[in-house]
């Protein structure tokens, strides 16, 4: 049987106009320990029924080798809710209980990256499991080749952790920082969507190279098609996760 962690949340900060970020710490003296780009399943109070008030999400924090009490969430208010970022975004408060499995997912780096590059595609919140891979890397100072995070968005002002990755980019030359968006009109970076940057970055086939994508299903579905299909890429080297 999984474990259930009973859990507060203990800061809310804006990150854009449309995502908050979450920080919810475990009551008790227990510990979470879990694998940079796992999830959580939360129990939320949307719902009578129990199936239908859970919701899943990605952990945005590095994981700790002694584990942590405190884990951050960066969650955006979708569309079309169905009741669980409503209620982060209407409900939820400081001191709001809530209750979640243990870490679960297989989305967590595969193979050695000492000979090996890392490229992580992702739009919008879909960074939050690469933000947690990164954050782990640097703060456990695991050796590696070359990352690239891809970071796709509609505006600037939906730009996540923007000075966070800028900042690494700036003291670390092997790890790489692009973000594109497709409706900016005032932007000096790239314009479009993730798939320019990776389809011209990495249009000669490598085997030393991995693929992490992370976002919408048709985003997903559109970087698998053209990295195995257009670009030649073996399935072993292509790793996603689904958030919608």
């Amino acid at each position: 049987m999984p474990k259930w962690f009973d859990s507060k949340i203990i800061k809310i900060a804006d990150e854009t106009p449309t995502t908050k970020r979450f920080w919810l710490e475990v009551e008790g003296d227990e510990l979470i320990h879990f694998r940079a780009g796992q999830f959580v399943t939360m129990d939320l109070p949307i719902s009578e029924k129990r199936l239908k008030r859970w919701r899943s999400y990605s952990i945005a924090s590095a994981p700790d080798t002694e584990g942590v009490r405190v884990l951050e969430f960066c969650i955006v208010l979708s569309e079309n809710s169905t009741g669980g970022s409503k209620y982060f975004f209407e409900e939820a408060t400081i001191g709001s209980a809530i209750k979640f499995k243990e870490p679960d997912g297989a989305f967590y780096l595969k193979n050695s990256m000492v000979e090996r590059d890392v490229v992580f595609i992702c739009t919008g919140t879909g960074v939050a499991p690469f933000r947690s891979m990164i954050l782990d890397i640097f703060n456990r100072q695991i050796p590696f080749r070359n990352i690239h995070l891809i970071f796709g968005a509609r505006l600037e002002t939906d730009i996540l952790y923007r000075q966070e990755f800028e900042n690494l980019a700036q003291k670390h030359p092997n790890f790489k920082y692009d973000v594109t968006l497709s409706r900016e009109k005032d932007w000096n970076g790239a314009k479009g969507y993730v798939h320019a940057v990776y389809t011209e970055g990495y249009q000669e086939k490598r085997s030393d190279v991995d693929f992490y994508i992370c976002g919408w299903s048709n985003m997903i579905d559109d970087a698998v098609a053209k990295l195995m299909i257009d670009l030649g890429y073996d399935k072993s080297q292509i790793h996603y996760e689904l958030y919608g």
